[in-house]
């Protein structure tokens, strides 16, 4: 892959372990038509590059780094999924509900997420076509 500077792109990053993590790095794949994301997991190299400890270590939440800025649990979910275009923008209007209340049904399914979806053992390997979305 070519050099790019990651700050001033769209990094999706995800617990590599988790089925439900995984499960949600795919869906989002599919549906980026445009390659505007690109995806790490939090236990990875691009994320001890741009993520504090505390956030590499906190694998209950996904966080998605846009142009710079960090977003944590619902926040970044709603960011992710209305940046894929289309119909996808309707999930912004979620935003009109209070974080602290998006939070506590996100937090309630991350606690939950190894018990009802599984984990692996190791973080996923891209197959030949994410390969260009997948960072180390």
């Amino acid at each position: 892959m070519e050099k790019v500077d990651l700050k001033m792109r769209n990094v999706v990053f995800f617990d590599g372990v988790c089925h439900l993590c995984n499960g949600f790095v795919d869906a989002v794949i599919s549906r980026d038509k445009t390659h505007f994301f690109l995806f790490a997991p939090l236990q990875g190299v691009t994320a001890e590059k741009l993520l504090s400890p505390a956030d590499r270590t906190n694998l209950d939440t996904v966080i998605y780094f846009e142009k710079g800025r960090i977003y944590r649990r619902s926040a970044a979910v709603l960011r992710i999924l209305s940046g894929l275009g289309g119909a996808y923008r309707i999930f912004a209007l979620a935003r009109i509900i209070p974080g602290p209340l998006r939070d506590l049904l996100y937090n309630y399914v991350a606690k939950n997420r190894y018990h009802w979806f599984g984990e692996r053992e190791f973080c996923r390997l891209p197959t030949p076509q994410e390969r260009s979305y997948l960072l180390p």
